[in-house]
């Protein structure tokens, strides 16, 4: 079939190369020119695993193609996927959707009598419905499920697919477009407009639950003199609960969880529901972000004015370039503020966190960024950062301390290695002596 992709953002762009591996042409479409040249020239302007080969791939064989032009998309798509960002409204909670009324207006005016316009975007319940009833064309929706760093497969072996549909007509071509999908087994859920809307939202409100519940366990764990890492492994025993997001950590970000939960509420107050508990939700992940920097105060004894912080991770999430509502960074710039000597490394994201927080000083590799520190923490969860020595670490730093903000250290093994070690939820390691910030207390030689 003959596919059009509007929007070249990460789902869009992730969307339009999966659809040219499963067979169809693909007409990538953005108001961006210089995005679009890019992307022409088989060049990814954002990190996802798999994605470059795939857009080299098939913009080389021409299956996948890209344009500005509405007019050249209207002429060409059979079925117009609508891929464009919904960010939080300016003032409010709600998500603004200024970019997808306008895209779909768009291709609304150029489409050929019969195409099935689709929407993927996380919307507010109620969208679907409204651009259905105002345009001159027939709406589905399709919601995204992707995780950042493993989009290609979410996208290619999903684990399930929504289609919101009114009519067996949008079903039908739905069910062609995924049939690859739909042929290796992916579970097919077909509902009504709001519901297919809700799905996602409800999805993105119980992951954020879920991890803001370990969170405020891992507040309570501290209070009392608990282990949240113990607690979470015994609670995910339980079929009924499972292991999945109970790590307790410095909490979510990036651009869909933080913003869709408010928007959710948002909604949901408009339609005379309550919601409170998202808000909770929303409150409990931030205050993850003020106890890394309470510890960073604490190891450092008591103020970071001076010290030098060595910072592990920029992006929201391992695999991933994207630093919109980083912890990492908004508890790296905190520091700052507080007078600290903040320098950041992550493998990937670097050039966007130097356009965002250009007074934040950078590392080209961990080791660089450790040598001569006061204070390690540890925010986004690399691999590579897990694999770090800590004996070598402690002869690079100049006083060995450390917050694990993502509960995925060896607490023994960095203990061992001389390091004052603190984590999220849990006790510090027996034995360990108070850290001070006196000047000199355990110094090592770099």
């Amino acid at each position: 079939m003959r596919l059009t992709v509007i929007g070249t953002g990460y789902l869009g762009a992730t969307h339009a190369a999966c659809m040219a591996e499963l067979g169809h042409e693909v007409l990538g479409v953005d108001v961006d020119p210089d995005k679009v040249a890019a992307l022409r020239a088989g060049r990814v302007p954002f990190h996802e695993p798999g994605l470059p080969g795939l857009i080299a791939k098939h913009t080389a064989s021409g299956r996948l193609r890209f344009t500005t032009d509405y007019a050249e998309a209207g002429a060409f798509g059979e079925v117009h996927f609508v891929c464009v960002g919904t960010p939080q409204r300016s003032g409010s909670e709600g998500a603004d959707l200024t970019y997808v009324d306008a895209a779909f207006a768009a291709i609304a005016g150029h489409a050929a009598p019969g195409a099935l316009l689709v929407g993927k975007s996380t919307v507010p319940v109620g969208t679907a419905g409204r651009l259905a009833a105002a345009l001159d064309a027939e709406v589905a929706w399709n919601p995204e499920f992707l995780r950042e760093g493993f989009a290609v497969e979410d996208t290619l072996r999903p684990d399930r697919l929504v289609f919101g549909v009114g009519s067996a007509r949008a079903e039908s071509i739905l069910r062609a477009v995924y049939a690859p999908v739909l042929a290796a087994g992916a579970p097919l859920v077909v509902a009504d407009f709001p519901t297919a809307e809700l799905v996602k939202t409800a999805a993105n409100a119980f992951l954020a639950t879920k991890i803001s519940f370990i969170n405020a366990m891992a507040e309570v764990c501290e209070a009392a003199g608990g282990d949240v890492g113990v607690l979470a492994e015994a609670i995910g025993y339980d079929d009924r609960i499972g292991r999945k997001f109970l790590r307790a950590g410095v909490g979510f970000g990036g651009g869909c969880l933080p913003k869709d939960i408010r928007a959710f509420a948002h909604r949901a107050d408009e339609l005379g529901v309550s919601l409170a508990f998202l808000r909770e939700v929303d409150a409990i992940n931030l205050r993850r972000r003020d106890k890394v920097v309470a510890l960073a105060r604490e190891l450092c004894g008591g103020a970071v004015q001076g010290a030098r912080v060595a910072v592990l991770g920029a992006a929201f999430k391992p695999d991933s370039d994207d630093i919109r509502d980083s912890p990492a960074l908004d508890v790296a710039a905190r520091l700052r503020l507080e007078g600290a000597d903040v320098t950041v490394y992550d493998p990937e994201a670097l050039d966007n966190a130097r356009k965002a927080f250009p007074l934040l000083g950078y590392a080209l590799s961990a080791e660089e960024a450790l040598r001569g520190a006061d204070l390690v923490l540890h925010l986004t969860e690399w691999p590579q950062f897990r694999e770090i020595d800590p004996e070598r670490a402690a002869t690079l730093v100049g006083r060995p301390r450390i917050v694990d903000g993502r509960g995925a250290l060896d607490a023994d093994r960095w203990t061992a290695a001389g390091w004052h070690f603190r984590a999220l939820g849990r006790p510090a390691p027996a034995g360990e002596r108070p850290a001070t910030g006196l000047p000199g207390e355990e110094k090592r030689r770099p």
